[in-house]
């Protein structure tokens, strides 16, 4: 049983559909002795045909669907081959993350928000120098920083193999399939009426930030779903991400933390098919943002949350990112040691990261086509610690860090060129190719806050 298809039989979808799907191309493609291609191939194989099977499910024909994994790797870093009016983007990453040695092993720091990096360096006692840093981290040992930095709210990970993770009561705690799809309220069965997409119609509300969570609302709306995403003017963001994975949204602002704000919220999330958030699990709960009140509020809805390191164990509460679980739970020590170095090496790509916002995608796509046919409200949760054990599990490739790493220009035919509220775009185009209704993104990436919060 191949990837896909596993994935497909989980979510209980209708096998006579994966013949309607071709894949080509076989890993290596990016350098990593872990299968990134077939990750990247599969989770947007899924996405794509569960897309597909919706349409089919609402009286259209089914149609075929394929993707090569040149192109679904050059989705996964979409991020990096993003262009600005010719320009590369604004560097993603703050001047002081990344991996540092420790007194007894190695940490990874996350502080691409300002609160996040000044609460380190408050941590550290230093100024935002990285040689600075790098000096502090000596005196602190891996384990030591690490839990004092989630004390103080902060984002780190200190590195671990998978065998130490696998031992820890965080390691244990991850669900072995990095999607779960539950039935959370009653609710009478909601026909989608014919439409020229799969999603046409299909509102979602979006509250993510980053790049897993957003990815998956660019799915959906490459698909013809009515997306938007709500931020708030008092939370960063990374302007790069808001460029790449605004693609097909409209964006406004809500202060949640206001009265007038949560109101003009739930009356959205009323006339909503589906709330997508990307939050730690129970950071929005008080704003009215819980699977169990968005389903009383709005019976039919589909909750779709992405957490780090999953909803149960020590950790679930914690803050995280790819990068940071890459670390925590293995893959940077197992990298290297393939590698036959001793710095932690990580993935060729976010892969935890983009893996994750198209499982969530599928999972969404999934829940809509039960409650279509079944009725009931659902819920999808993906983590981050999740899908990395899932990619885990797709094995290693041998000599695949000997793989070249393409060039941008290398991939040049993945890439389209439009326009957007930030200037001429030159970016990648969907990699799951839909024969009849080809995926895009009918609105350009606009900044932050620009549009009304309203359908």
């Amino acid at each position: 049983m191949t990837p896909t298809e596993a994935l497909w039989q989980h979510a209980a979808l209708p096998p006579e559909a994966l013949a309607q799907l071709t894949l080509t191309g076989a890993d290596p493609v990016l350098p990593s002795s872990f299968a990134v291609g077939t990750a990247a191939q599969a989770s947007i194989a899924a996405m794509a045909l569960a897309a597909a099977e919706l349409h089919h499910a609402r009286g259209a024909p089914r149609q075929a669907v394929s993707v090569d994994m040149r192109h679904a790797c050059a989705e996964f870093r979409s991020e990096r081959l993003l262009r600005v009016d010719g320009q590369p983007a604004p560097e993603l990453w703050d001047s002081i993350a990344g991996l540092y040695p420790t007194a007894d092993g190695w940490v990874r720091l996350h502080t691409n928000f300002p609160h996040h990096r000044d609460g380190v360096l408050r941590l550290l006692g230093v100024a935002n120098d990285r040689a600075a840093v790098a000096g502090a981290l000596l005196g602190w040992g891996a384990l030591e920083f690490e839990q004092a930095a989630a004390d103080a709210g902060m984002v780190v990970a200190a590195l671990r193999s998978f065998a130490d993770w696998d031992a820890s009561p965080q390691g244990r705690a991850v669900a072995d399939w990095p999607l779960r799809i539950t039935r959370i309220g009653d609710a009478p069965p909601q026909p989608l009426p014919a439409g020229a997409q799969p999603l046409q119609g299909v509102r979602v509300l979006e509250l993510t930030r980053i790049i897993a969570g957003p990815v998956a609302g660019r799915a959906l709306a490459s698909h013809g779903a009515d997306v938007l995403l709500i931020t708030a003017p008092h939370l960063p963001a990374v302007l790069p991400l808001v460029i790449d994975t605004g693609r097909g949204k409209r964006s406004a602002q809500l202060d949640l933390r206001a009265a007038a704000g949560r109101q003009r919220f739930q009356a959205l999330a009323a006339a909503a098919d589906v709330v997508l958030q990307g939050y730690r699990p129970g950071a929005l709960a008080a704003h009215g943002v819980a699977p169990q009140a968005l389903a009383a509020l709005r019976p039919g809805i589909v909750c779709a949350s992405l957490s780090a390191y999953g909803t149960a164990g020590p950790w679930a509460g914690r803050r995280g990112f790819d990068s940071l679980v890459q670390t925590a739970s293995g893959f940077n020590m197992a990298e290297a040691e393939a590698a036959g170095q001793a710095a932690p090496r990580p993935l060729p790509a976010q892969a935890l990261d983009h893996a994750s916002g198209y499982l969530l995608a599928f999972g969404i796509l999934a829940a809509l086509r039960r409650r279509l046919l079944q009725g009931g409200s659902w819920s999808v949760e993906v983590s981050l610690a999740g899908t990395g054990r899932w990619l885990r599990g797709l094995g290693r490739v041998p000599r695949g860090l000997a793989v070249a790493d393409p060039s941008r220009d290398a991939l040049l035919g993945f890439l389209e060129n439009t326009e957007s509220g930030f200037g001429r775009l030159c970016a990648t185009r969907p990699a799951g190719m839909l024969a009849a209704t080809p995926a895009r993104y009918a609105r350009p990436s606009v900044p932050l806050g620009r549009d009304a919060a309203a359908w």
